[in-house]
């Protein structure tokens, strides 16, 4: 009896012992079991797995990173449009804007007086070619910016200033030089006011195309120089006017704003202040001492944080290219006031401090940094959000 007993009861066990066996297998593959937080060897491997390397180089990105800019730089230029356009009227010294210059009452007079001329559509003459412009500079820029930091600063470790700025200020270049014409358009059509004949956008771009230089006298110039300056220049190279400082400035202005932006987010990640800086603020870093290769992405920021990085980055590279700037505008403007004979830097530089000395290079930086920062700000934090939305 008892090995009967034994015998039945392990037949039994063997029958029904690889049954729930079998179950737990089948329910492993359509359950997944809970798996324990603490258990650092399970979890590392599964976020390890999961976690996507993106391909900058791939054509999404690019594309992505290209729509999240030309986005961010539209909606930054239409915040500041009407001080955009009193600023090139008090830059490019427009006779009629003169009086008032110098003065804070004088931006918001000049306001005054076009919304009570032209309405609010004076305000933003010209904007529709600055959102011509811009939307491809934008994307052009912040995607080199990627595309160029990218390939100087392939790894975290090789991330200095140097190349923050090397890497921002030949991304300014890229995109300035693909869209400059269209920003001599948009300045000759912000700089004309109802008292000088309207013109549509076809017929400034036939006016700058068909801008000659004039001719001189023989008894002004001798042989030599007749024959150099009397040579008409005309043609698509009218659209470039201006194009030398433009270069010039925009080393320290793109190369300072994308140094400054990426610095200032560093400080704001501080594991001091990412409680309050970040939205998603990291829960551990034991986990990433674990890997050194693997760099996780950084954690969003709060909108406030953004912004201020943003602004103090607009801050700084207004300050470090504005005498450049201002030179630039009287070079586009040069062939719609006096003689119309395009200015060298050196003539132009020279003409600006005859006239006004030291301080005709800075005409305008108040409304310049009322300008500047809030839109360097948006569109920084549009082209964070931007990339954050769209995957990147």
């Amino acid at each position: 009896m008892p090995p009967s007993f034994i015998s039945n009861n392990a037949a039994v066990s063997s029958q029904s012992g690889p049954a729930p066996r079998m179950e737990v297998k089948l329910r492993s593959q359509d359950e997944r079991p809970v798996v324990c937080p603490t258990d650092d060897e399970t979890i590392a491997p599964k976020r390890a797995g999961s976690q996507k390397t993106i391909d900058k180089q791939s054509l999404g990105y690019i594309l992505r990173t290209g729509l999240a800019g030309g986005l961010a730089g539209c909606a930054a230029k239409t915040l500041v449009g009407p001080l955009d356009r009193v600023k090139i009227l008090f830059q490019a010294s427009n006779p009629h804007f003169a009086k008032y210059t110098g003065t804070w009452f004088g931006v918001v007079t000049a306001m005054r007086d076009i919304n009570a001329q032209d309405g609010l559509r004076g305000l933003f003459r010209g904007h529709s070619a600055t959102l011509l412009r811009i939307f491809p500079y934008a994307a052009i820029k912040f995607l080199a910016y990627e595309q160029i930091r990218s390939v100087i600063i392939p790894s975290p470790a090789q991330e200095t200033s140097l190349r923050r700025l090397l890497s921002g200020s030949l991304a300014g270049i890229t995109s300035v030089f693909f869209t400059y014409p269209l920003e001599v358009i948009r300045v000759r059509l912000a700089f004309e006011t109802n008292r000088t004949p309207r013109s549509s956008l076809l017929d400034i771009c036939k006016q700058i195309y068909h801008e000659k230089r004039p001719i001189p006298t023989s008894s002004s110039l001798p042989a030599p120089a007749i024959t150099l300056t009397t040579t008409p220049t005309h043609g698509y190279a009218n659209f470039y006017r201006g194009f030398s400082p433009t270069l010039a400035g925009m080393l320290p202005y793109a190369g300072m704003s994308f140094l400054t932006h990426d610095t200032a987010t560093d400080w704001l990640r501080h594991p001091s202040l990412t409680p309050y800086t970040t939205i998603c603020p990291p829960k551990s870093t034991s986990q990433r001492n674990q890997d050194p290769s693997h760099q996780p992405p950084k954690p969003p920021l709060t909108y406030w944080a953004e912004l201020l990085a943003g602004g103090f980055a607009g801050l700084v590279s207004q300050t470090a290219s504005y005498p450049l700037e201002v030179i630039r505008r009287r070079m586009q403007v040069g062939g719609a006031v006096g003689d119309g004979r395009r200015l060298g830097i050196g003539e132009t530089a020279g003409r600006i401090w005859r006239e006004r000395g030291f301080g005709g290079f800075w005409v305008g930086l108040g409304i310049g940094y009322v300008k500047v920062v809030p839109m360097v700000a948006v569109s920084f934090f549009v082209y964070e959000r931007g990339k954050f939305l769209l995957g990147v």
